[in-house]
C-alpha cells in the first residue's frame, strides 16, 4: 500500500491565441491578478496551424504562451481552466472570442493540457474539465503523444517548455521540494 501525500507543485503554462490586442492585454491582467507575475512570455508568431479558430476569432491570428512565476497544485487545474473560460467570455464580443487561454501544467515529468472535450486519452478532473497528457520528457526531451495537437508538438514548443522545465527544477530545489 502506497502513502498518500501532497502532489508536487507544477508551472501553470497558459497558450493564447489572439485576434486582438486589446482583449489580450485584459487576458493577461486578468491571469496575473489571479495567478501572479509571468516568469516568461513568448513572442507573438502567426497561428498557422489551422483555420478552425478564424470563423470566430478572424484572421490574423497570433500565438504566443505565458508561464506563471507562482507555481500550483495541480489538482487546481480544472479550477484554472473554469477562470480562462470565463475570461474568454468576458472579453468576447458578439458572442465571439477575441483571445482563447489553453491552461495546461508543466511538471517535471509530462505537460498536461486542460479541455472540455472528452476523449479516449483524457482524465475527468472535476465540473466538466478534463486532463489531457499532452507532452512526456522522456531522454532529455519532450516528447509528442499521437493526440497531441501540432503546435504544442513542434520542435520550439517542446523546446521551451525544456527550458521552463529547468526552471521548474531549479525552482522546486530552492523550495526543498525535490
Amino acid at each position: 500500500m502506497g502513502l498518500e501525500k501532497a502532489f508536487t507543485l507544477e508551472r501553470l503554462v497558459v497558450g493564447v491565441l489572439s485576434s486582438d490586442e486589446r482583449a489580450e492585454n485584459a487576458a493577461l491582467d486578468a491571469m496575473i491578478e489571479l495567478y501572479g507575475p509571468l516568469c516568461f512570455r513568448s513572442a507573438k508568431e502567426p497561428f498557422l496551424w489551422t483555420k478552425y479558430y478564424c470563423p470566430e476569432m478572424g484572421d490574423g491570428i497570433l500565438r504566443s504562451y505565458w508561464a506563471f512565476e507562482r507555481l500550483i497544485d495541480p489538482s487546481r487545474l480544472a479550477a484554472v481552466k473554469h477562470a480562462t473560460d470565463t475570461t474568454e467570455q468576458k472579453l468576447a464580443e458578439n458572442g465571439c472570442r477575441k483571445v482563447n487561454l489553453d491552461p495546461g501544467l508543466l511538471g517535471t515529468a509530462r505537460f498536461c493540457l486542460a479541455t472540455t472535450k472528452d476523449r479516449s486519452h483524457r482524465i475527468p478532473l472535476a465540473d466538466g474539465i478534463y486532463a489531457e497528457l499532452t507532452l512526456m520528457f522522456e531522454h532529455g526531451e519532450f516528447r509528442a503523444l499521437p493526440w497531441t495537437y501540432p503546435d504544442w508538438a513542434s520542435e520550439p514548443v517542446r523546446g521551451m517548455l525544456a527550458e521552463l522545465r529547468t526552471g521548474l527544477l531549479a525552482d522546486l530545489r530552492q523550495m526543498h521540494l525535490l
